[in-house]
């Protein structure tokens, strides 16, 4: 869906848009490199176990967010990129996908491997959501369609992804769209959009007609850094510099292959992003929930812990639903080797 009137204004005065699209920084977009060939000879022959062989552990986090919160930062991760963040009294939903589908079709596409821990209904009360970019893995019109009906609740995303949120009934007055490195002030929380490298679209002609963001998410208190989708790009050691430190960094891990290294971190680069973004705890997500890549479905995982044994670096890997606060968890907890 276009851009129109003052958004479509605003969408032309961004420095990301070249006058017909919205380009990343490095002038790189999606694409594969090398030959397809082996690609192909992946997706028919590679003989990975892409799906679970048996359904994932999970908790009911319900009970536990009815507790007080010790640290003032306290998570759940709710699968894929789907988190509750819970920051000095504040609460965000980042990338809020509920339904069953990553996919334009209810009948077809990928399908979650486990249901949601929580559904929206039984949620805290939420202060903010915040919406990355328009992929289908990310932007859900069922999850949105719900949401519509919670009038309360402000949506922070990127520039020009509003207009697929009011064709989803969501009222103008909910939406505040962002360029990289504005801000805006939400009940006591500051929600910044910053630079990564991806793309957007949601069809076959609108493909980057809006803006994709990594995100900075401040309480008087606490910082987190949200990746969205994004390749690896020197842009993230400024935004460790500007923003930082960051008491969480939440980053992407999983749908990646390296034909498309450009526009997805994988592990290897998710590491080298969060030493750019200046360590502290990485927190994993984009993986465990869809079926949207080649690999095994717990690789980004299981090699994730690898590397950051080997470089010493913190991650901590809860289960589905598990509430926690980062400096009261010991890191690693490999549940899906349970998995059989």
């Amino acid at each position: 869906m276009k851009a129109r009137g003052l958004r479509l204004e605003r969408v032309r005065a961004s420095k990301q848009f070249d006058g017909k699209v919205f380009r990343n920084p490095s002038g790189l977009g999606p694409g594969l490199q090398g030959s397809p060939l082996p690609l192909l000879g992946e997706y028919f022959f590679g003989g990975t176990q892409r799906q679970p062989p048996a359904p994932l552990p999970m908790e009911n986090p319900r009970q536990a967010w009815t507790r007080a919160v010790d640290t003032g930062l306290r998570v759940t991760w709710l699968g894929h990129s789907t988190v509750l963040l819970e920051l000095d009294g504040h609460r965000v939903l980042t990338d809020p996908v509920f339904g069953e589908r990553a996919s334009p079709l209810t009948f077809a596409g990928p399908k979650r491997f486990h249901p949601v821990p929580a559904s929206l209904d039984e949620l805290p009360p939420l202060d903010a959501v915040l919406l990355s970019h328009d992929h289908y893995d990310h932007l859900c019109a069922a999850t949105m369609r719900e949401l519509a009906r919670k009038p309360e609740i402000p949506i922070i995303t990127s520039l020009g992804v509003g207009a697929h949120l009011e064709r989803m009934g969501i009222a103008a007055e909910r939406i505040h769209e962002l360029d990289w490195h504005e801000a805006r002030d939400v009940r006591g929380l500051k929600i910044t959009a910053t630079p990564c490298q991806h793309f957007s679209g949601r069809g076959v002609s609108d493909r980057n007609t809006t803006l994709w963001s990594s995100w900075v998410i401040q309480s008087d208190k606490h910082r987190v850094f949200f990746s969205g989708d994004t390749g690896l790009t020197e842009e993230f050691r400024a935004t460790g510099a500007k923003y930082g430190p960051f008491d969480l960094v939440m980053l992407e891990v999983g749908a990646f292959h390296p034909s498309w290294g450009t526009i997805h971190l994988g592990t290897e680069n998710a590491l080298k992003v969060f030493q750019m973004l200046g360590g502290g705890t990485l927190l994993p997500v984009h993986w465990g929930t869809f079926n949207l890549a080649l690999h095994a479905w717990d690789d980004p995982a299981e090699t994730l812990v690898k590397l950051a044994a080997e470089q010493k670096l913190r991650v901590i890997t809860p289960k589905l639903g598990q509430v926690f606060e980062p400096t009261q968890v010991d890191g690693v907890t490999a549940w899906w080797r349970e998995v059989k």
